[in-house]
């Protein structure tokens, strides 16, 4: 029900707002009709006043191309309502052009059936954030619609905590900081992220060095550290230590070295996730070992030492 605090603002920006999902999605739910006030459809843009009730009625997936693939999964937590994974690098999270069907989702299919939440559209069932391709770790995934609205919301409101640990090329003069600065389409390549004040959105990135390695004399010091995010943009880790001038080592897009460390993209790991159980309000945790790869230029980085 609508209070005195939010009457005169638009639908869909409260909608947005109570439930955590995107306002494109709510706008499609308003005008698919699944959004009624006193049993009649309502427009997106309509101003809400005080005492106004509206229902939601969750639309069912609609058939989809996508098919199950058997294809193993790490699952390092389960239940009804969620599914916890440890995602390798190298898989592709939900279905784009040259990966139609060896993706997560499509191994998500073949473990859950149709036991996965539809908000995120046909082609992302069960997605609630996003991964790069050559990003590896934990990743979580909704199994019914009231989980990923309670998930999506918690992200949103940033009381989800989201680790990563990476190997970035350069030394730090602080031990720790904070990156705050806006990400959007990059404006001559497409494909890209970047630092941008046009058609951007607010990014936060909060970093800490767990260790320093400077390297013999002439070679290039790195540095392993810790991300939080307290956003969740496209390729934020990426594009944020780019930025203020330490790329992500392997991660030749955003000012790495292709094949560094004979890495096969960029040496950023998903370490932990935390956030409260949609159902019984539990406080969870999960964390995920590094990865060979990634251990494997730590090691290197100490016998340079």
């Amino acid at each position: 029900m609508i209070n005195d605090a939010q009457a005169g603002q638009r639908l869909d920006t409260i909608l947005a707002s109570l439930t955590g999902m995107s306002r494109s999605a709510v706008q499609k739910l308003i005008e698919g009709g699944f959004v009624t006030l006193g049993g009649k459809g309502i427009r997106k843009n309509h101003k809400v006043s005080a005492g106004e009730a509206f229902d939601i009625e969750m639309p069912q997936p609609v058939d989809s191309s996508l098919s199950p693939a058997e294809i193993p999964l790490d699952i390092v937590y389960e239940d009804e309502d969620i599914i916890v994974v440890n995602k390798p690098k190298g898989m592709v999270v939900h279905p784009a052009p040259g990966h139609s069907d060896d993706t997560l989702v499509n191994a998500l299919l073949a473990h859950c059936g149709d036991s996965l939440s539809t908000i995120s559209g046909e082609r992302r069932p069960g997605i609630v954030h996003r991964l790069d391709k050559d990003t590896s770790g934990v990743i979580l995934a909704a199994k019914n619609d009231r989980a990923h609205l309670s998930l999506s919301k918690q992200i949103k409101a940033r009381t989800a905590k989201r680790v990563y640990e990476a190997v970035v090329r350069g030394n730090f003069r602080e031990d720790r900081g904070r990156v705050e600065a806006p990400i959007g389409r990059h404006p001559v390549n497409r494909k890209m992220m970047a630092v941008t004040d046009r058609n951007s959105r607010y990014a936060a990135t909060d970093w800490e060095v767990i260790e320093r390695y400077p390297g013999r004399s002439g070679m290039m010091p790195y540095t392993h550290i810790r991300c939080v995010l307290d956003t969740g943009r496209t390729h934020q880790i990426r594009v944020h230590m780019a930025y203020i001038g330490h790329p992500v080592a392997g991660d030749p897009v955003y000012g790495g070295k292709k094949g560094e460390f004979g890495l096969e993209g960029q040496c950023l790991h998903a370490r932990s996730i935390e956030f409260d159980h949609p159902t019984t309000g539990e406080r969870m945790y999960f964390e995920t070992d590094l990865p060979e790869d990634f251990k494997r230029v730590l090691t290197i980085l100490r016998s340079r030492v």
